[in-house]
């Protein structure tokens, strides 16, 4: 029964996590935390501020650990499957219609009210990572829009960027 969980919430998961890498984190926390309390919500946290640091999808990494937490390996493919199985069958599926019906003005307002929606939602979770307490010192604010500025206005790659923050970390024992 445990694997048709994890299946069904990873499938939802996959489903509606549109807009890539965070938008998916209100859902996991959700499902997983309030709903089945597979994951504490410290631990949700803790769990996001690790898998940061991997390369790859975050929300193969959180299948992975979720599933692998509450079924050991045949729950992290579970969960993995499930969470990449939906938005391949979507893409398929959105592919044809976009093709079909791109052009209509309905279509073109549904995709950019959902874009500034999800927007809302990875600025939510970007608050409620980093915490509200953490924004307020100024040297925060500081490595904030510098980070900002390296990534908007300049063609520094972001990984170098993440590697700069985490050697001034290292260095500097934050």
């Amino acid at each position: 029964m445990v694997l048709f969980d994890l299946f069904l919430v990873f499938f939802r998961i996959g489903l509606f996590a549109v807009g890539g890498a965070y938008s998916f984190l209100p859902l996991i926390e959700k499902d997983v935390v309030e709903r089945y309390h597979w994951l504490a919500r410290e631990e949700f946290l803790e769990v996001l501020g690790i898998v940061k640091i991997f390369p790859g999808a975050i929300s193969v990494k959180f299948a992975t650990y979720t599933g692998n937490k509450v079924a050991g390996v045949p729950g992290a493919i579970v969960a993995n499957i499930a969470n990449l199985l939906s938005p391949v069958i979507l893409v398929l599926v959105a592919t044809y219609f976009y093709n079909q019906y791109k052009d209509i003005p309905s279509v073109k307002g549904a995709f950019s009210t959902i874009q500034v929606v999800v927007f809302a939602m990875i600025v939510a979770v970007a608050f409620q990572t980093v915490g509200v307490v953490n924004l307020i010192s100024w040297k925060n604010v500081l490595l904030i829009i510098i980070a900002f500025s390296l990534f908007m206005f300049t063609k520094i790659h972001p990984a170098l960027i993440i590697l700069g923050a985490g050697l001034l970390g290292a260095l500097t024992n934050r």
